[in-house]
């Protein structure tokens, strides 16, 4: 039987997380909405694709930057900065699916969202400890920067596939992860949560899309 400190701590810790979850998912909303209209008008301004070194320069440094102000104000205010950079990014590529097949966008949308739906809601009803997938999801980001390196100096576009499939296991990791962390009281922050799960939404979305463009030839 528990002791009455104990029910008083356990209910605290539980109103601190449905607290931390309910912030996550609502910023996470918005955040994804600020990258779909910057997407969306970087489209219809048909605006050209980002130079790799702005690419990098601008996602690690902005990347930093949340992490660093995520107790304060400025730390929601550069989330939505880093959504915004990330939705230009991605637009040249969204906008030449929609002009040469939209459906593949649309099935992209929908896996991605099914699956971190799915994933996310068998974490919070299960509240399963995914904490071991961490050193996994470092090598992983390691393996992200070795080919994002190794790109300047061969054509990597023949394991396209093999490296698609791989991020998309990747980032249903990450989400399981992050969700997890969240869940079972080991992330109390919602902004860095929020940021951990709008990239594994992106690094799913981007690679749905090229597998499933392969797979259409």
């Amino acid at each position: 039987m528990y002791s009455a400190s104990q029910v008083i701590r356990t209910r605290s810790q539980a109103i601190e997380v449905n607290s931390v979850l309910r912030n996550t998912y609502l910023l996470l909303s918005v955040t994804i909405g600020v990258a779909a209209l910057t997407a969306f008008t970087w489209i219809q301004l048909e605006l050209p694709r980002m130079n790799i070194f702005v690419y990098l320069v601008g996602f690690f440094g902005l990347y930093f930057a949340v992490h660093k102000m995520a107790n304060s104000v400025w730390g929601i205010v550069l989330t939505f900065a880093l959504a915004a950079f990330i939705g230009a990014a991605a637009a040249p590529l969204v906008g030449f699916y929609l002009k040469t097949d939209p459906m593949i966008v649309v099935q992209a949308l929908l896996l991605t969202g099914v699956t971190f739906v799915g994933l996310s809601m068998y974490t919070i009803v299960r509240r399963t400890d995914f904490s071991w997938l961490g050193q996994f999801l470092m090598v992983g980001f390691l393996v992200v920067i070795g080919v994002i390196i190794l790109q300047f100096f061969i054509d990597m576009s023949p394991f396209q596939a093999v490296l698609s499939g791989f991020f998309v296991i990747l980032a249903c990791a990450l989400i399981l992860f992050q969700t997890s962390q969240i869940v079972l009281g080991g992330e109390r922050n919602y902004v860095r949560a929020t940021v951990s799960l709008f990239l594994s939404i992106y690094i799913l979305f981007m690679n749905l899309l090229s597998l499933l463009s392969i797979s259409d030839n």
